[in-house]
């Protein structure tokens, strides 16, 4: 009897300390597989110059990015998609997660060619940037990055994510317009070089870990105590 106890509370500290950790990893969390094709994507909305599933961006913003996408296409033939979701899983970086759609999304060199893929992961404070190798003829991978990793990360991690997107897209539509490159903002770059703070998912990751270790120290103790518990009752 007592040996079926101490089984039943071990499997349950287990089943416990698996559902923390799987609800840590996928509360909110979107897989590349969880995002439709483009083709789909349009069906529902007529258009794929930004798609929001994080519910953050005004519907100002949402039609100026994409009135200036369409006419940037027009004009010279790239078209810029802005993917804003809530978040991605804590350990995988945004650039790797952009990487993935932006191969999902166009599969062959050709069809990367001349596309743009913006992405920004609002609750994550997280952004990235995917060209095609024709867009790195005008827009040089170092300004691309720093349109993601300065121009918009500064206001995204203040949460000013209508400020990231619309400053993003306007830094990038100058340059693939053949004019000169503005830059980042002075404060981006600053925010950039000396920051010592901790990031958002830093934080998490951190406060996840400490969770996760009570649980395996409780899931070690409380079998023990219990066996102990009721070999002292008569």
């Amino acid at each position: 009897m007592i040996k079926n106890l101490l089984s039943r509370l071990c499997f349950g500290a287990i089943a416990l300390l698996i559902s923390f950790n799987l609800c840590i990893g996928t509360a909110l969390a979107l897989q590349v597989s969880d995002i439709p094709d483009l083709d789909e994507i349009k069906s529902l909305t007529e258009q794929t110059w930004i798609i929001d599933d994080s519910e953050v961006l005004s519907a100002s913003t949402k039609g100026a990015i994409a009135s200036k996408a369409e006419k940037l296409a027009e004009l010279t033939g790239i078209e810029v998609h802005v993917v804003a979701i809530r978040r991605i899983d804590l350990g995988q970086p945004a650039s790797e997660f952009t990487s993935e759609l932006f191969d999902k999304w166009f599969p062959t060199e050709e069809a990367k060619a001349n596309q743009v893929l913006l992405f920004m992961a609002t609750e994550d404070h997280r952004t990235a940037i995917q060209t095609g190798a024709k867009v790195k003829e005008v827009l040089p991978d170092s300004i691309a990055n720093s349109i993601a990793d300065e121009t918009m990360l500064y206001p995204a991690r203040k949460a000013n994510y209508n400020q990231a997107v619309n400053e993003g897209i306007a830094r990038l539509e100058t340059v693939l317009k053949g004019n000169p490159d503005p830059g980042a903002p002075l404060l981006a770059v600053e925010e950039t070089e000396t920051s010592n703070y901790a990031t958002r998912e830093e934080t998490e990751a951190s406060s996840s870990n400490v969770v996760v270790i009570i649980l395996l120290i409780l899931a070690t103790l409380l079998p023990m105590a219990t066996y102990y518990w009721l070999q002292s009752q008569p």
